[in-house]
């Protein structure tokens, strides 16, 4: 199963603090195992929603609303993409993960992905086909990048 491990906005990572050389040193170790145990398919941080921006959708109406965003607890500061056997090997995973703010609260959110096979019947041949078609025109598209 695909797993994405959100790690959630702080304070400090909404203002911008970059994190110090050590903790970069630490992460670097623990994605390192990560890949290594075949686990790791990407991960990336997030700059401070400050530079974002957020389509809102009403019916057929776009707006577009310029960061930053003001409930930090919901906004995210970076991620990985994991592949597990389980939820409880990614929850072992994510317990041995660096603290990712040190001297503030930190919070990682394990989400499922969907799998084709969680949309049943409503995903039909033609659509799968087409997912099929796009993920391997994306692999094509790094390998040529």
């Amino acid at each position: 199963m695909k797993i994405m491990v959100i790690v959630k906005a702080t304070r400090n990572s909404e203002a911008g603090v970059m994190p110090s050389e050590a903790l970069l040193a630490e992460m670097g170790t623990y994605n390192e195992e990560l890949v290594k145990a075949g686990i790791m398919l990407a991960g990336d941080g997030l700059h401070p929603s400050v530079k974002g921006k957020r389509i809102k959708f009403s019916a057929s109406q776009r707006s577009v609303v310029d960061g930053p965003f003001t409930e930090t607890k919901e906004l995210i500061a970076g991620y990985w993409v994991w592949q597990v056997r389980s939820m409880e090997e990614a929850v072992e995973w994510a317990r041995r993960c660096p603290d990712p703010m040190p001297g503030e609260d930190a919070e990682l959110e394990l989400r499922p992905i969907f799998e084709a096979s969680d949309f049943g019947t409503a995903l039909t041949p033609e659509l799968r086909a087409q997912e099929e078609r796009l993920r391997l025109e994306v692999e094509r598209q790094k390998h040529e990048a």
